[in-house]
């Protein structure tokens, strides 16, 4: 089924409706037999990718320290490539939590704590969050963990005027990217308060995080002085963060996603039809992980990143799901309710025709 069926749901008759569920529900079992062939570790690839990825990470902060008096522009530069891979270190400690990456729940766990420092994303309250986030998306009365908040139109057209501001507020491409998520890494997260899990669980992983980054960079503070420090790490962080950002919105915030209420939802069907295909140039694909596969990642989520791309050639009927290109994505910042009378997220401008 692709986005237009989705999308007509709404309006067939229910005998029309029931049958469109079952051959969807068909396909996607179909295709996640497919996947599963996929699932499980290769070492050699894995760390492959490790050494791929730290290796010109360390080669540009050194030229950002180089830099960081005599060239700042330089710094800032190198930054962006910098914040790219630390997009890919992120995608290695978020395989690392599904236990993906390596066979070994020993090493998933050391190299996920590792890429945690570089990343600073708490290792733990990341892995649990994110499980309640691929366990509960697309349904609607599971919403909040995880996911980027998002409203109906009823419940939007519920609100007092001041709730209207703070959603559209929120809702902005420009505070959500380029404040919101880079202070999530940076603050938010140093704090053991504001998250899903159990205040003691939050605790041990934020504050255990926090520790091993004051051990990292503790020795650089010493040797560069705060400033210089601050002014090489934050602006990588703010490029991944805000990249990583717009990935993780980009993956299910799309016109023909899917949500239903808990008594129709399935999670295969949620997985694979409530998340994009974000078909990406080769070198993004790279700096991404191939998490831009994401409606694969979701149907089987012990795929590791570095055999999705395989999985998707292997299959041409996955290449066609909710593929989205650059071009296309853009237009979905401006979606921002689900409207379930017509099944499909909407814009503001549009809540009338609703």
């Amino acid at each position: 089924m692709n986005g237009d069926a989705a999308s007509a749901l709404g309006t067939v008759e229910p005998a029309q409706k029931t049958a469109m569920h079952e051959s969807t529900k068909q396909m996607v079992r179909r295709l996640a037999a497919h996947c599963n062939t996929f699932r499980g570790s290769i070492p050699r690839m894995a760390i492959s990718q490790i050494l791929s990825t730290l290796i010109p990470l360390a080669v540009l902060v050194v030229a950002m320290f180089a830099t960081v008096k005599t060239a700042y522009w330089a710094t800032l530069l190198m930054a962006i490539p910098a914040g790219g891979l630390l997009v890919r270190a992120f995608i290695i400690q978020h395989d690392c939590g599904h236990g993906s990456f390596f066979g070994s729940r020993t090493w998933n766990d050391f190299v996920g704590r590792c890429m945690s420092v570089l990343t600073m994303a708490p290792y733990g309250l990341w892995k649990r969050e994110h499980a309640v986030h691929h366990a509960s998306s697309g349904n609607l009365d599971r919403r909040g963990a995880g996911d980027i908040d998002t409203l109906t139109v009823r419940e939007y057209q519920a609100l007092s005027n001041f709730g209207k501001f703070r959603y559209r507020f929120y809702r902005n491409p420009l505070f959500l990217f380029a404040f919101g998520v880079p202070a999530y890494f940076l603050i938010v997260q140093r704090l053991p308060w504001f998250h899903a899990l159990k205040p003691a669980e939050a605790f041990k992983s934020v504050m255990g995080l926090n520790i091993g980054l004051a051990l990292f960079y503790g020795p650089l503070i010493y040797a560069f002085g705060v400033t210089d420090v601050l002014s090489v790490v934050v602006p990588m962080v703010v490029v991944a963060s805000a990249a990583g950002g717009w990935l993780f919105f980009i993956q299910h915030q799309f016109e023909d996603t899917i949500w239903e209420k808990a008594d129709g939802w399935d999670f295969q069907v949620a997985a694979l039809m409530g998340s994009s295909f974000y078909d990406l140039p080769k070198v993004l694909n790279w700096f991404t992980g191939n998490i831009g596969l994401h409606h694969i990642h979701h149907l089987n989520s012990m795929i590791p990143n570095y055999r999705l791309q395989a999985c998707l050639n292997a299959s041409p009927e996955l290449k066609s799901i909710n593929r989205l290109t650059i071009m296309q994505s853009l237009h979905c910042a401006n979606l921002k309710l689900w409207d379930e009378n017509r099944r499909r997220l909407i814009r503001f401008d549009e809540i009338q025709a609703a």
